[in-house]
Order: C-alpha cells, then sequence, then structure tokens
C-alpha cells in the first residue's frame, strides 16, 4: 500500500526475449498480469524476431503473408523515424548486425566489400506496405525492429492499464518505460540512468544520474556493454547503417525522453549512431523530445542534457 492509502501492485515476468517490470495502481484489486502477458505474447507473435513462427520472421523468409496492426504501427514510425534521423534509424540493418557478429555467434570483422554488399540491400525507401503485403525491391532485405519493438511494447501494456482505469503506472520492459502518474510516495516517478562502464553489467547496480518524471516515454542505449575485441580493436554493437561500419565517437549512453516510449526507443537508438554533436544538434528540432546523454571525456563521465529535464534530474 503506498503511503497515499492507495494499493499498488508489482508483477515481474519475461517476454520478448528480456524481462519486464510493471507497477500499477488499482482499487479494485485486480490482478493484470495473464491479461498482460497474453497481450505481450500476441505482440511477439508479431514481431519477435526470436520466433521463427512470427509474422516478422516470415516477412524476412519472404513468406506470403499478411501484415498485422502491430507490424504496420511499428513499421510506420520506424519509417518516419528513419526519415527524421536521416536513415541513422533503420530496421533493415539487420545484415549488417549479423556480418559484424552481434546477430549471430560468429565473431569477426566483415571486409569492405563485403560491406558495400550488404548496404546495397539496406534502407527504409527499399520497403514499403501495399495491401497489407510487405513489397522488398530485393528479396535479401531483412528486418529485426528490437530498437523500437520494446518501446512500443510498454506503450501497449500503458494503452491497457489506461483501458482499465489506472491512474498510476511504470511499465519497464527490457529497460524502455512507460510511465504515468506517481509512484508509492506519491511522487513522479524515479528512473535511474546507468554509469556506462564496461565494468557496470547489472543494470541499476551503479548510476550516473536519477530523473524523476511521469507522463512520459523513456528509452536508454548504450553501446558499453554489448561490444567485443578483436586484433586489438573494440567493436561495438552500434552500427550506422549510412557507413555500414560501427560508430567509434565517445557518446556512451542516451536516454531520450518523449510522449511514447516507441518514439523515446527508437530516438535513443539514432541518437547513440550519430554522436553527441549531431544528437543535440536533432534534438531541437523537436520540441516533444528531451535527452541526456552520456560522454567518456578523456576517461571522465560528461552528462550533457535539454533544458527540459533540467529540473527532473536528481543527483546519483
Amino acid at each position: 500500500m503506498a503511503d497515499n492509502g492507495t494499493f499498488y501492485y508489482s508483477i515481474q515476468g519475461t517476454a520478448e526475449g528480456t524481462s519486464y517490470n510493471i507497477i500499477y495502481q488499482d482499487d479494485e484489486d485486480r490482478d493484470f498480469q495473464p491479461g498482460i502477458e497474453s497481450l505481450l505474447a500476441g505482440f511477439e507473435r508479431s514481431m519477435s524476431v526470436y520466433d521463427d513462427t512470427s509474422l516478422i520472421s516470415r516477412i524476412n523468409r519472404n513468406d506470403d503473408v499478411e501484415t498485422d496492426y502491430y507490424f504496420e504501427t511499428v513499421f510506420s514510425k520506424a519509417k518516419e523515424i528513419s526519415l527524421q534521423t536521416e536513415g541513422t534509424f533503420d530496421i533493415s540493418a539487420e545484415p549488417l548486425f549479423r556480418a559484424w557478429g552481434f546477430s549471430s555467434r560468429e565473431k569477426n570483422i566483415p571486409d569492405r566489400e563485403k560491406v558495400n554488399t550488404l548496404k546495397e540491400h539496406i534502407g527504409m525507401d527499399k520497403i514499403k506496405i501495399e495491401n497489407k503485403r510487405v513489397i522488398k525491391s530485393n528479396p535479401n532485405i531483412v528486418l529485426n525492429a528490437n530498437a523500437i519493438a520494446k518501446g512500443y511494447s510498454a506503450d501497449i501494456v500503458a494503452d491497457f492499464l489506461d483501458k482499465h482505469g489506472c491512474l498510476n503506472y511504470l511499465v519497464e520492459i527490457g529497460g524502455e518505460i512507460r510511465l504515468k502518474g506517481e509512484n508509492t510516495a506519491g511522487e513522479a516517478w524515479r528512473i535511474g540512468i546507468d554509469r556506462p562502464a564496461e565494468d557496470n553489467p547489472i543494470p541499476g547496480q551503479d548510476l550516473q544520474v536519477i530523473l524523476q518524471i511521469t507522463d512520459r516515454g523513456v528509452a536508454t542505449s548504450g553501446n558499453y556493454r554489448q561490444f567485443y575485441i578483436q586484433d586489438g580493436q573494440k567493436i561495438t554493437h552500434t552500427i550506422n547503417p549510412a557507413t555500414g561500419y560501427p560508430v567509434t565517437h565517445n557518446l556512451l549512453s542516451t536516454t531520450v525522453i518523449a510522449k511514447d516510449a516507441i518514439t523515446a526507443d527508437a530516438f535513443a537508438t539514432a541518437f547513440l549512431v550519430v554522436g553527441i554533436e549531431k544528437a543535440l544538434e536533432w534534438v531541437q528540432k523537436f520540441p516533444d523530445i528531451d535527452a541526456l546523454f552520456i560522454c567518456d571525456e578523456e576517461g571522465e563521465y560528461k552528462v550533457y542534457y535539454t533544458p527540459g529535464i533540467e529540473e527532473n534530474l536528481i543527483p546519483a
């Protein structure tokens, strides 16, 4: 029970190859976990690349299948944000991740010829939906929406809770978050942003800053946990679809605050691709978006953020 006398419930589970944590307030003493798990299972049947029978997996195999609402929503938003970010957010870049060893077991550095060949089949302009069918300019086009789908799944659960009259909740799926109302202390929700160090493998263990905020979507992308070293070279999992190569700048972590988690999720990825200077320039174009960036400046972590969230920041 919260300080203000209302009842909060906490549920945890797994979905989309990751975990979820949901806190919600409900005066009618309802257990929403079965309904939420059914909802997330339906979403996975559409968008999970880990499920060979899912809609997106079948589209990747060029099966003759109709799109559904989830796929169309994610695809449309991905296309929109790809245009807004000059192609740096691109759900068709999956072949590059496989080539660099991040969607496959083999870790290897592809040669320039291989990268250039793959780039010919990458780009949101090469794929569209017509009459509930995905039309590809080339059958080798493969989609992976993980950089936007987890955010959207948080929005789906938030909509579910809204429809059931929940005024206060926190939905977190794989680190992407949707917030509404107040926490159990009757305050805006508090979200910890991890210190982006290679020796900080457990989320929430060592925080750089705390964000106190509500009624928004929040997503964080970082390239400090997923990487490998080959021939003395650090290969990060943040790959620029425009160049075909992993990024090498000093931006380690990007947190985006937007009206919903699907938007925050995609922009967090795009900003991490382009680096701090371009990200700070871009974020000014979008008044509905705020962001926090953590950079490595000569071994020290430097935090940059948009003016709109200054009052929401609490030192960790």
